[in-house]
């Protein structure tokens, strides 16, 4: 009997033993996981909802810049078109905005002497896709409500080299930022992605007029080399000196 009885605990522990061992196995398998990934979600949440340019159906020509399809600044009859080509994950389009764009409204459109066109050159990675589409989508109900989407999503801009403006970003942050518009109907036009044939047309017109990279501006259909607000300047002063002649 005390044989019997000193035998069941020694049964139980060697049984016990691989138990414990497995879970301490999942448990650093999981660590391990969540170490790996800094806990984020897996690619395809991340990826989720964002579009591909192989996925646009459509042929698209080349014939003209077609500025009258795109966000303005201007009363639309200024002797000087300016054209920015832009990606909203450009850490350079961000600091350009915030620096020079208000600047160059003041001394330049509202005084008549330009118009401002914005050109989607969306290239940095399949975010930048999406949150040119959403632009679309704002611009569509709203050329107001448009300019309020760039300021406040330079404002809020992720990493350039981490995929952040995902669907489930955009459609929080515009929910949250932007008023004014038919909510229901954005969110419908960015997970449909009605507007990304605008997208890749503007992308190829771009590329077709030399555009390699953002932010890069055009003036009177001349593309500058220098991107500078000096060198814009100088360029819209010489379009003004030349349409005087």
């Amino acid at each position: 009997m005390n044989k019997m009885t000193s035998r069941t605990p020694a049964t139980g522990n060697k049984r016990l033993l691989p138990m414990l061992l497995g879970v301490v196995v999942v448990i650093l398998i999981i660590a391990l996981v969540y170490v790996t990934t800094g806990g984020k979600a897996s690619d395809s949440d991340v990826f989720e909802g964002l579009p591909n340019y192989t996925d646009v159906k459509g042929t698209i020509v080349v014939d003209g810049l077609k500025v009258e399809k795109q966000p303005h600044l201007g009363s639309g009859d200024a002797k000087v078109k300016v054209i920015e080509f832009a990606d909203f994950k450009c850490p350079a389009c961000k600091k350009w905005t915030e620096a020079y764009l208000d600047t160059f409204i003041k001394d330049y459109v509202d005084t008549g002497k330009a118009d401002f066109y914005f050109m989607n050159f969306a290239f940095i990675d399949r975010d930048s896709y999406l949150a040119a589409s959403a632009g679309e989508a704002i611009y569509k109900q709203s050329n107001e409500k448009f300019w309020e989407y760039v300021h406040k999503l330079y404002a809020n801009q992720g990493d350039e080299s981490k995929i952040w403006a995902t669907q489930k970003f955009i459609l929080n942050f515009v929910k949250e930022n932007i008023g004014g518009i038919d909510y229901a109907r954005f969110e419908q036009d960015v997970k449909n992605h009605t507007y990304m044939y605008d997208v890749k047309e503007d992308f190829k017109i771009a590329g077709a007029y030399g555009v390699n990279g953002t932010p890069k501006f055009m003036v009177n259909g001349v593309l500058l080399k220098d991107s500078s607000y000096e060198g814009l300047t100088a360029a819209v002063e010489s379009g003004l000196a030349e349409t005087a002649k």
